[in-house]
């Protein structure tokens, strides 16, 4: 279970740009849900993601997993347990080396490495069985560099290695916002078979509306810091795009949008 208990953030304090995103912002995610998170830009939907990784520092409240209190914990012990995919298919791979040294790198995640090779050459056939299903050709392509992949290719590849070792949650930055509609289809098929057979407790940040009335067994929907909208089981089922897409409009014009 993750919970987020009573945030507050404010950015910039004192200054003009002051703004004060998250006020006693709280939100519980049970162990194996899958939750879509819609909102329009600055709604605080990255920045929550951010949160729970760690990458932005509370001013109150508390980030929680079951008991365990991390809101002081560093955002590289964090991710022992947390396996995240970015917007951006670079920031998930490491360009310079092969898809394999890739795939050993995420493989050797949280454990020591001392002074033994990093590549264990036992498990290519493994690697190469991870990577079939893709369709891809990968499995035929270890000893490429992963700079050389298209950025379907790329993301696919980068959801693979967040999820290769034993990991709580999956959080998901907009993961297909950057690819074409085709690849987008096929790494949110990979997603969904992801989460479904690991498990895993997964957050997904979405601006494509239809994935998030989709995929997902639960989906909330931010405006300026809070959820406006949470719906999971059957209301989850029941809730179409064209509803979602008219309370998207509706916030949108009492913006000023």
């Amino acid at each position: 279970m993750l919970e987020l208990k009573n945030i507050s953030k404010n950015y910039n304090p004192g200054s003009v740009n002051e703004l004060l995103l998250f006020e006693d912002f709280s939100l519980r995610v049970e162990d194996g849900q899958f939750v879509s998170v819609v909102g329009s830009n600055g709604s605080g939907k990255t920045s929550m993601l951010n949160v729970i990784c760690g990458s932005i520092d509370i001013d109150a409240g508390q980030i929680l997993i079951g008991d365990a209190d991390i809101s002081k914990q560093k955002d590289f012990v964090r991710h022992r347990r947390i396996g995240r995919v970015y917007q951006d298919p670079s920031k998930g791979t490491c360009p310079a080396m092969t898809i394999l040294e890739n795939l050993s790198l995420a493989d050797n995640k949280g454990r020591k490495y001392n002074l033994k090779k990093g590549v264990n050459k036992a498990r290519i056939n493994d690697y190469k069985e991870l990577l079939k299903p893709l369709n891809m050709g990968l499995e035929d392509r270890l000893s490429v560099k992963v700079g050389a992949l298209s950025g379907g290719q790329r993301q696919a590849l980068s959801l693979l290695m967040a999820t290769m070792t034993p990991i709580d949650f999956l959080i998901l930055d907009e993961h297909t916002a950057a690819l074409d509609p085709k690849t987008a289809e096929i790494i949110m098929e990979l997603t969904d078979r992801i989460v479904k057979e690991k498990h895993v407790t997964t957050i997904m940040v979405t601006h494509n509306l239809r994935y998030a009335v989709e995929y997902g067994d639960r989906l909330i929907m931010m405006h300026e810091g809070k959820a406006i909208l949470d719906k999971s089981g059957d209301e989850k089922k029941n809730i179409d795009t064209e509803e979602i897409m008219s309370i998207f409009n509706r916030i949108s014009v009492e913006c000023g949008n």
